[in-house]
């Protein structure tokens, strides 16, 4: 596996591979991979003759609070599994190749970022507009594959390369689960036994709400209501928000339909988690890793 470190590189060996014909994909992580990220780079190599991997740690998507000096960091084991998983190069920037000490650009999406994780996590989604345009600049994929377990990021990023003209197709891969449902996830690793125990009730609400649709509900509020029940009797479970929202604008709707989104961010123990469905299985379906 060949690992790229500088933008230069990075754009002379993506350069070199559109002159030669190769229709190239990116799959942007922050490293830590798990079968979920391995499923998205599958997906890139059925689509696309080369695979770009991109690892970086973002600290411009992370909150003063939130667990960027923690967050899980194996450059190797990551590149080793990328490579098995079908990835041709990583590009592995140094924070100071992405961002100089003079930088002072943002790209921000606007109305897509009120809701949801954006509400809660001020500037995140600023981050990941501005890490991912740069990414997408940089190596000018045809394609780039993103998770429907970030449904909104990955709203967002749909959103942001519309605006922009961006000549790049965003692709949704599928949520990867444990055997128990569990939405596969870097931070999966920082629960403590009790903890990975009554997080699979995030999957459980989610599929609650499914079933309850499936059966005739349209009612968005009493759904809701029966899936916080659900996850609220767990001890180590906080709601942080739980909504049915339109998949496409992310606005709350009374009305269950085609096309709803379920989604939840929910604290088990100090790990902040996220999960989703749609509803009629547009756009979710589930894979087991």
């Amino acid at each position: 596996m060949e690992v790229v470190r500088s933008v230069a590189e990075m754009r002379k060996r993506a350069a070199e591979l559109r002159e030669a014909g190769s229709v190239v994909a990116l799959v942007p992580t922050m490293g830590a991979l798990h079968e979920g990220h391995l499923s998205l780079v599958r997906i890139a190599r059925e689509l696309a003759d080369t695979v770009v991997v991109s690892i970086f740690v973002n600290p411009a998507q992370f909150g003063p609070s939130e667990d960027l000096e923690r967050y899980p960091r194996d450059l190797d084991r990551d590149a080793a599994l990328a490579a098995e998983a079908g990835g041709d190069l990583v590009f592995a920037p140094a924070i100071g190749e992405i961002y100089s000490a003079r930088y002072d650009t943002v790209v921000h999406v606007q109305r897509l970022t009120r809701r949801l994780c954006g509400a809660f996590r001020p500037g995140h989604f600023d981050g990941v507009c501005t890490v991912v345009a740069k990414l997408l600049n940089i190596v000018r994929p045809s394609l780039a594959v993103f998770g429907q377990k970030d449904a909104q990021q990955a709203a967002v990023i749909e959103r942001m390369v519309a605006d922009l003209d961006m000549d790049v197709e965003i692709v949704r891969g599928p949520t990867v689960r444990e055997p128990d449902g569990l939405a596969m996830s870097s931070r999966n690793v920082y629960l403590s036994i009790e903890e990975r125990a009554d997080a699979a009730v995030l999957h459980e609400a989610l599929e609650l709400g499914r079933s309850l649709h499936a059966t005739g509900e349209k009612d968005a509020a009493k759904v809701v209501g029966s899936m916080r029940e659900l996850i609220e009797a767990k001890e180590t479970t906080e709601i942080q928000y739980l909504v049915a929202v339109d998949a496409a604008t992310l606005e709350d709707v009374s009305e269950l339909a085609d096309g709803t989104l379920l989604a939840t961010a929910v604290h088990v123990g100090a790990t902040r988690l996220i999960d989703n469905v749609v509803l009629d299985g547009a756009g979710e379906t589930t894979v087991h890793g």
